[in-house]
């Protein structure tokens, strides 16, 4: 097969896409997944037009993907944005897509991402985003897992590890406010721990509802952010709170602790207590340990550095936040807030302004931006 033609013929195949009125994300997607089956069946069955087979396929690829996007959307518009508790109601076939997606074939972190660009239908920024690295080198990651599946049989399903990462991540999103899937990951991690006696399963959930409990304090009426200590804890989902404290202990009481469960632990601890000053950060911190051992992930000993600065006061933190790699996302934002419980009001304006510039939305860009100018106007008083 001529895979110098496949290049040449891209670019315009890509351009009749959009003038049929594609928008050029989608349709990029269309023509990579026209590329790989050509790839898979022009050896044995080369096209007379070449490049009339591969418009034809990768319109019928955007118009399928534009239909499965569709569908999708019209089950989350189906699902109440508090979920309740109970019992699940009848199963839809989602979930064993999720399962489908992570196959065997794929690494963890490939059939995650996959999955998450296929039926999560998150963008590859956003992908990238959750897993610390260039949107580019994630393109690259999703489009080998495409061509790594292309022509396989879907009747391995992947494992309940990695369909968890898929769901945890979806959650993330849909909670940031990016994206609303958070509702939808809720219902799905229902559905799997209705179907699976694991206490991973039960962990994820704890941990979902925990903190979508929160979620109605999280924002002010202008849509600014508001930080767990000034959060209106009166506005909390108390049921959300007391069935994910109750699945949590039930998991914990098997003694086989993993991540989620360990997060879990924690956003329990915050939910219980009835101010910020009232919360058990010593026992967060130690919960922080048990989850680094568990994931070696530079996000968790961030977090653990604030815990640390709480627990054992703000130059605590500070030590414990120098020993991480500062590009981290956050890293300028954490030392900001330490500078400033340890009153260096001047060095935490400059922090918190550099780290407004780095910040990946909106509302957390406007919130650290206020965060400056409220230390530069005390400090000009």
């Amino acid at each position: 097969m001529n895979e110098a033609l496949l290049r040449s013929l891209t670019p315009s195949v890509l351009g009749l896409l959009v003038r049929r009125g594609a928008d050029f994300a989608a349709a990029e997607d269309a023509v990579q997944d026209a590329l790989v089956e050509a790839v898979r069946v022009w050896p044995a069955e080369p096209p007379q037009d070449a490049k009339g087979w591969l418009v034809t396929v990768a319109w019928r690829k955007f118009l399928d993907a534009t239909r499965a996007d569709t569908a999708r959307r019209r089950r989350e518009d189906r699902v109440d944005e508090e979920p309740a508790p109970g019992p699940t109601p009848a199963a839809d076939d989602t979930l064993q897509l999720y399962f489908l997606c992570a196959h065997p074939s794929l690494t963890p972190s490939s059939a995650v991402a996959l999955t998450l660009r296929a039926v999560g239908g998150l963008t590859t920024r956003q992908i990238a985003r959750a897993y610390l690295v260039p949107e580019a080198t994630m393109a690259q990651r999703i489009s080998r897992a495409k061509r790594t599946v292309s022509g396989v049989r879907f009747d391995q399903p992947g494992d309940v590890a990695t369909v968890l990462r898929v769901l945890y991540l979806v959650f993330n999103e849909g909670y940031s406010g990016d994206v609303d899937l958070a509702a939808e990951a809720i219902r799905l991690t229902r559905q799997l721990a209705a179907a699976i006696d694991h206490p991973e399963v039960a962990g994820l959930l704890a941990l979902m509802l925990l903190h979508h409990a929160r979620r109605a304090a999280r924002t002010a009426p202008d849509g600014s952010l508001v930080t767990l200590a000034e959060q209106d804890r009166g506005r909390w989902d108390t049921a959300s709170i007391a069935e994910g404290v109750e699945i949590l202990q039930a998991a914990l009481a098997r003694d086989r602790l993993g991540e989620f469960q360990a997060q879990a632990a924690i956003a329990a601890l915050h939910a219980d207590a009835p101010t910020a000053e009232e919360t058990d950060w010593v026992q967060i911190v130690e919960w922080y340990d048990e989850l680094a051992r568990l994931t070696d992930s530079p996000v968790v000993l961030l977090n653990r550095a604030v815990a640390v600065g709480e627990a054992d006061g703000p130059r605590a933190g500070l030590a414990a936040l120098a020993a991480l790699d500062a590009s981290l996302p956050r890293h300028t934002a954490v030392a900001a807030y330490l500078h400033e419980r340890d009153g260096d009001l001047a060095t935490a304006a400059r922090l918190y302004a550099e780290a407004a510039q780095k910040a990946a939305t909106l509302p957390e860009r406007d919130h650290l931006t206020r965060q400056a100018a409220r230390l530069n106007a005390r400090g000009t008083r």
